[in-house]
């Protein structure tokens, strides 16, 4: 019922930037929660940042002052800007949503996207 496709992965040097982009789409009327998450070979996945609908945000004390994330309520759309990129944000990064109301009324739900590469190595 809800499909999130990421965009903007790949390599690039240490020091650089990225820009990540998630759109979801399907019956959507609302979005409580839009994040981003990543998981490196052989740890767990962790959550990089949300942003709610009202605005707020939360992030990894790894990646703040670094990563910005944003959100077009409208389009259900939610991006992450990463700059000063280090080998250590080497990762597959995954959309999420939660909170999510449907057309039909349903509320719930805690979706995935099939996740972006980013390398981060000179």
């Amino acid at each position: 019922q809800v499909q999130l496709v990421e965009s903007g992965g790949g390599l690039v040097q240490p020091g650089g930037s990225l820009r990540l982009s998630c759109a979801a789409s399907g019956s959507i009327s609302s979005i409580n929660t839009m994040a981003w998450y990543r998981q490196a070979p052989g740890k767990e996945r962790e959550l990089v940042a949300h942003r709610t609908s009202g605005g707020s945000t939360k992030y990894a004390d790894s990646v703040k002052g670094r990563f910005t994330i944003s959100r077009d309520n409208a389009k259900n759309t939610v991006t992450l800007q990463m700059n000063s990129l280090k080998p250590e944000d080497t990762a597959v990064y995954y959309c999420n949503t939660k909170g999510v109301r449907l057309i039909s009324g349903y509320y719930g739900g805690n979706y995935w996207g099939k996740g972006t590469l980013v390398s981060v190595s000179s």
